[in-house]
């Protein structure tokens, strides 16, 4: 064989292998190139499984020093039916670490507890983030250095379990029991950006230790969660490094968390499943099963004003779609409410319910089971649910570009014979309803027009 016919039959082989993987890697860019019209089917007889609720968690980050941030959006938060809520700053936002006249350590929770009340009183359990360092433990006064003694530090954690798990804990009058049982306890937040520290992988380790040591002496406590390391993204080094000298020490982990913002609505299920596929390494069996959680996600971790229009709304939803079902225990919308100045807040400082507000309440329309939705587009995605009567589905037509118009076509198919109502609620305020539709029994057409960024609910009732 030539020279030159080996090295032309060599081309045409790397053609053949990586041809595949160039159009797999580039699949979003063609989808959208060449991009595919929705024709939404729903058998009501093809049942995934019950509707998840991994995505009913909410962050609040500190935006105010000493103030109770929830205080007045108690009401609208309660609305969104949350399963957690994480909080932020809960050591030098609310003045908890002090020291007396000879220098030994004072703890004063009565401001935190009050936030936390706040939590309690929307139907939520708190999630904290065991930050920042107290200027009293800090060794040079800063919110996010070293402390002086580090046994201080792990002094403060193990109090701060005893104090939102105990066994002996009453709260707000009445909260005892069950309601401080699965409290999570997050060391620290993005430990790897430099604004809250830019702790080396090393230094982060030894927080971690100190902090572990603190939660496992806690006593009279009941069932908690401690872990790590939330960072600003999800970093394989930070991970695995992590892992190691946890099992080296012997050390307790109960969950791994990390922060997710991306204007890709498909990045976050693709890193849940890069996780994933990191811990099949036999040396990290022990930690496969532990909880993931998303402990920020949004559109993008500077403020943008983009995140407060409908473009933000179809993204939160588009994003919740695309990891409705992955391997992750809770996903940490960010934030509840503005501050002073209009920032991440899906509700503004003084309570106005936002684009991305009206998203979230929308999917709280899904109960009972999960129905497959076929014939997806491009652009128009959804998730849709049966509980006894009532089919829910909600679209979303996410388009970056503030482009893309449809009229979807839905089809229910395996209906029940009966009169119906459909009703079609627009995340903007309209309502489209239309009564007394008679059905023989099998199939139901509509048609639904889509405008960018669109979120509608389709409601279908049979009377």
């Amino acid at each position: 064989m030539s020279i030159r016919y080996a090295v032309i039959i060599g081309i045409v082989i790397l053609i053949i292998i990586f041809l595949p993987i160039y159009f797999l890697l580039n699949s979003t860019y063609l989808s959208l190139a060449f991009p595919v019209k929705a024709n939404i089917e729903i058998d009501v007889k093809k049942i995934i499984g019950p509707i998840p609720d991994k995505w009913k968690a909410l962050a609040q980050g500190g935006e105010e020093i000493g103030i109770r941030m929830l205080a007045n959006v108690i009401p609208q938060t309660a609305a969104l039916y949350p399963r957690y809520i994480r909080l932020d700053h809960i050591y030098d936002y609310y003045n908890v670490v002090n020291r007396d006249n000879k220098g030994a350590i004072q703890l004063n929770w009565q401001k935190l507890d009050e936030t936390v009340c706040d939590i309690f009183h929307t139907g939520a359990k708190p999630f904290f983030s065991l930050g920042y360092m107290p200027p009293a433990l800090s060794s040079d006064g800063s919110l996010v250095s070293k402390p002086n003694n580090w046994e201080e530090w792990s002094f403060l954690v193990q109090k701060t379990v005893e104090r939102y798990s105990g066994t002996i804990t009453r709260l707000c009058g009445q909260i005892s029991g069950p309601w401080l049982t699965d409290i999570y306890y997050e060391v620290w937040n993005e430990p790897d950006l430099e604004t809250f520290g830019k702790w080396t992988q090393n230094d982060y380790k030894t927080l971690y230790f100190y902090s572990s040591l603190g939660a496992q002496k806690a006593a009279n406590v009941n069932k908690f969660l401690i872990g790590g390391p939330a960072t600003t993204s999800l970093y394989r080094n930070w991970i695995t490094r992590l892992l190691d000298f946890i099992k080296e020490n012997n050390l307790r982990i109960d969950f791994i968390s990390w922060h997710h913002y991306s204007k890709d609505t498909q990045s976050i299920a693709y890193r849940i499943q890069q996780l994933d596929f990191w811990l099949t390494d036999a040396q990290y069996e022990p930690y496969r099963n532990l909880p993931k959680i998303l402990s920020e996600w949004g559109y993008d971790s500077d403020p943008n004003p983009i995140a407060d229009s409908n473009i933000g709304a179809a993204h939160t939803i588009a994003s919740i779609r695309n990891f409705f079902r992955q391997n992750v225990e809770l996903a940490f919308l960010f934030e509840i409410k503005d501050g002073p100045t209009p920032r991440w807040g899906i509700l503004s400082y003084d309570g106005k319910e936002k684009p991305r507000y009206a998203a979230l309440k929308f999917l709280n329309q899904l109960q009972g089971d999960e129905i497959m939705i076929e014939g997806e587009g491009t652009f128009v995605k959804g998730l849709a649910s049966t509980y006894e009567n009532v089919i829910n589905i909600i679209l979303v037509n996410y388009d970056q570009n503030n482009k893309n118009t449809e009229a979807v076509p839905i089809t229910f198919n395996n209906l029940s014979a009966g009169t119906y109502t459909m009703n079609t609620v627009y995340i903007d305020g309209r309502i489209i309803p239309v009564k007394n539709i008679k059905i023989p029994g099998g199939t139901l057409q509509r048609s639904i027009i889509m405008p960018p960024n669109m979120v509608v609910a389709v409601e279908l009732i049979k009377e």
